[in-house]
């Protein structure tokens, strides 16, 4: 395919802002896409050219990318840097500049998607000397090729900044209008296919036995449950592979029951299964059933502990490999975890090595991104494991069976030490015993607890029914920061007054601003200094005017607030009363951002 097709719809999707536009226009596209390499264009359609499980980078800074502008159109960086301000995108930098020089030298673009999936691909797996230079030429290549669209969205892609809202949402969806047939209510009127299906109730066996591959159109009285069946089955399959364009080759390849051959890949990470928050115990029985199973709710970071033989690997929720950050887990999982293959789900929580009380979340983040000292920071903080879940033992998956079951699994397949055991649990249908084990587990130093229905199968995503959490305070919000300001007097120099974003659907709404909780002098452990936040946003930068700058939305920080009100000043409508920082949030990805309607929930609660 021609790169600059995929352009062109590029710049369609990035035309309207509306969600069902966006799905429509991007599902028309899928229909007729005949590519054998599909699967890449998925991915480029997504801004990415790995998929979700993959934490391959290409690792081009904003800085870089005005050095290869500077080299393939000769200007200055000065000049570059003035356009970047007047725009606020260098995709749209590259656009104008690369626009004159192919109006200039009369270059014709040949460029195919391929082309430039391949090249980005390539800069990912250079390393060693002269890796920075190799990288530029790759880069440069391309954009010598490319017409003006062409490099505004090859520098948006390297970026990680595409701006055409396709989200895992619209992805999804449009995934669905195009490989299964239409849904439409049998008692509608509207075009007639000549090869339609009439399922007058949804029934998921009977769908199961047919080929729906065949049908252009479903007619049923129950069409907004059969969309929701095909959507679920493509979210479900996605989960477990958490790759779009593999899906989409097995639909196209394979129809409906290409999806039930969709297995576990042992070093694939799965996404999590997150709990949503109840009221108390007897809201939590309410929800989950009797008896339920009650765990601690510790104050650590969730780990994915992965088996093969003799290979041990370990991932965050946000799928990143801290194998060789947590060198001291890995000799636990080998020493007391029995099994020759298996995924288990942990918490892992810092400890004192002196006093062994727990410690809090933010001290033993450090340990996550640290790629030095890693054995010295692993004896100064140490962390004991403890094991809640199990997806899949000795080449079984057991998403699929119950919690009790998978519970039971774990009992049987690990050797109780100081280092790792399975968590604290209590399995009860009587409110005063549940409610006991929360005050107790506070006292230990706990966030709270989960209560889990014992027959819920593990799904990811958050599943009404399978389990909650129940937490003494306020909730906190998790929020992305979308711009800063630079500061003055003693924080000159450093990026201040974070503005906070929630999730909207595809983007992200205002929520507030915060710097309470943010320090100024540095102290031993202490990541929340202006220089640290300034330093993990500096690299962000995507447009700056006057002192305020704008940023990629990559930094997620936890804020506890006093209390949400109504604003008519931020784009959410909300605003956060007395907002402060309490940690990095390194282990959540940008989907796992509090919602809009988290907030709304959490506003008409507190009243």
């Amino acid at each position: 395919m021609e790169y600059k097709k995929l352009c062109e719809l590029y710049n369609t999707l990035e035309s309207t802002t509306k969600r069902l536009e966006k799905t429509a226009i991007l599902a028309d596209f899928l229909s007729g896409l005949k590519d054998k390499n599909a699967e890449n264009i998925i991915l480029l359609l997504q801004g990415r050219v790995f998929p979700l499980w993959d934490k391959s980078t290409l690792g081009i800074s904003s800085n870089l990318v005005i050095k290869v502008l500077q080299n393939v159109t000769g200007k200055s960086k000065k000049e570059i840097e003035t356009l970047w301000k007047k725009f606020g995108d260098l995709g749209d930098v590259a656009e104008q500049l690369c626009q004159k020089k192919s109006q200039k030298t009369l270059v014709s673009s040949s460029l195919t998607a391929e082309n430039v999936f391949n090249n980005l691909q390539k800069i990912s797996e250079l390393e060693g000397k002269g890796t920075v230079e190799k990288k530029l030429s790759l880069i440069a290549e391309l954009l010598a090729h490319s017409s003006g669209i062409e490099a505004k969205y090859i520098i948006r892609t390297i970026l990680e900044d595409l701006r055409v809202g396709t989200g895992e949402g619209v992805v999804r969806e449009a995934i669905v209008w195009s490989c299964f047939p239409r849904v439409k209510d049998i008692n509608d009127e509207g075009k007639n296919y000549s090869n339609a299906l009439k399922l007058e109730e949804f029934d998921e066996k009977k769908i199961k036995e047919i080929d729906i591959k065949k049908y252009d159109l479903i007619e049923s009285n129950e069409p907004r449950e059969l969309y929701k069946y095909f959507v679920e089955l493509v979210q479900s399959a996605y989960n477990v592979q958490n790759d779009f364009g593999a899906l989409f080759k097995i639909l196209r390849e394979k129809g409906l029951e290409g999806l039930s051959d969709v297995k576990i890949t042992l070093f694939h990470p799965l996404k999590c299964m997150l709990y949503q928050k109840a009221d108390g115990v007897d809201d939590g029985f309410e929800r989950v059933g009797r008896p339920a199973a009650l765990e601690y709710k510790y104050d650590g970071f969730r780990l994915q502990m992965v088996k093969q033989k003799n290979k041990i690997a370990l991932f965050t929720r946000r799928f990143e490999d801290v194998t060789a950050q947590f060198q001291d887990v890995v000799e636990y999982v080998k020493d007391n975890i029995t099994g020759d293959n298996f995924i288990m789900e942990a918490e892992a929580v810092g400890y004192d090595p002196k006093t062994h009380n727990y410690l809090p979340f933010q001290k033993i983040s450090q340990r996550i991104k640290r790629k030095y000292n890693i054995k010295e920071l692993a004896e100064k903080f140490p962390v004991k494991i403890n094991v809640f879940d199990c997806m899949y033992m000795n080449g079984m998956s057991v998403i699929d069976r119950p919690f009790k079951e998978r519970r039971e699994i774990i009992e049987n397949n690990i050797n109780k030490n100081p280092h790792i055991t399975p968590s604290e649990i209590l399995v009860t249908d009587d409110n005063k015993k549940a409610e006991e084990f929360y005050q107790k587990s506070l006292k230990s130093g706990n966030e709270g607890i989960m209560m889990k229905n014992l027959s819920a199968i593990y799904k990811p995503g958050s599943r009404v029914g399978f389990g909650v959490k129940i937490k003494p305070i306020m909730e906190t919000l998790d929020l992305v920061i979308l711009e800063a300001e630079w500061g003055e007097g003693k924080r000159k120099g450093w990026l201040s007054s974070f503005t906070l974003g929630c999730k909207d659907g595809d983007n992200f709404s205002v929520v507030g601003k915060v710097s309470t909780g943010v320090k100024e002098k540095e102290e031993e452990g202490e990541e929340l200094t202006y220089k640290e936040f300034t330093e993990r946003l500096k690299p962000l930068i995507i447009k700056e005017s006057g002192k305020t700058v704008a940023v990629k939305p990559k930094v997620i920080i936890e804020v506890a607030y006093e209390e949400i009100q109504k604003s008519p000043s931020y784009s959410s409508g909300y605003a956060l009363r007395f907002p402060r920082v309490i940690r990095f949030r390194d282990d959540k990805s940008i989907d796992e951002v509090s919602s809009l309607s988290m907030i709304k929930k959490f506003y008409n609660e507190q009243k």
